[in-house]
């Protein structure tokens, strides 16, 4: 019987000590400041997507939508994630890595469009920048935000370290590039300069250029 006692209580310190450290509570703290960070910048991020279609009348591209849909997807598990597990925010953080930089690599590739002179897009909201400008913004914030809530979060589990965390934005990249690579073609370049009535500038197009003489 004695014996029996001391093997339970061994089994029980092993399994104890397997299990993840909790993080002390400084660094808990501020890796919940983190998430609570990149809850607000993902609302902010879905709401100013939606007004700018609902309430501004623009027309969503391919990429528009991919990046729409990054974004409401990282507001979700955020809000879920704090929801029922909030004792674990770096978790949290972690699992919305691979999507946030999934968004963040389409918005680079958007803009990058649209400084190449390929695209054109409207204005964004207050008339600051364009639409993808401001995406691309809202996505690097995030990127920090969830990345460093994941690092300061890394001693919550037990595979939460630096290989993981590298591992989880290079897959994000990948669905940002999977995402690129499966978007419909761009439509063709204008033979005529657009009617600023009848064709206003209210989604991302193609330029007019003007044939050199």
């Amino acid at each position: 019987m004695a014996a029996a006692g001391i093997k339970g209580v061994k089994e029980t310190k092993m399994s104890q000590s397997t299990l993840p450290k909790s993080p002390p509570d400084g660094l808990w703290r501020c890796t919940a400041n983190w998430l609570t960070a990149a809850t607000i910048f993902s609302a902010v991020g879905t709401a100013g997507s939606l007004f700018l279609s609902i309430s501004l009348g623009l027309k969503a591209c391919p990429l528009c939508f991919y990046q729409r849909s990054f974004v409401m997807a990282v507001l979700a598990v955020l809000a879920l994630g704090r929801f029922l597990e909030r004792s674990r925010p770096g978790l949290i953080c972690f699992l919305c890595v691979p999507l946030t930089w999934a968004g963040l690599g389409v918005a680079a590739f958007h803009e990058y469009l649209v400084l190449s002179n390929v695209l054109e897009c409207p204005q964004a909201l207050f008339g600051i920048g364009t639409a993808p400008v401001q995406s691309l913004v809202v996505f690097i914030v995030l990127a920090v935000a969830v990345s460093s809530g994941a690092w300061c979060g890394r001693e919550e589990t037990r595979r939460q370290n630096a290989s993981t965390l590298v591992s989880a934005v290079l897959l994000g990249l990948v669905l940002a590039a999977a995402c690129v690579k499966s978007s419909p073609p761009l439509p063709p370049v204008p033979a005529v300069a657009y009617d600023p009535i009848k064709q206003p500038l209210d989604t991302c197009r193609r330029p007019f250029t003007a044939p050199k003489n």
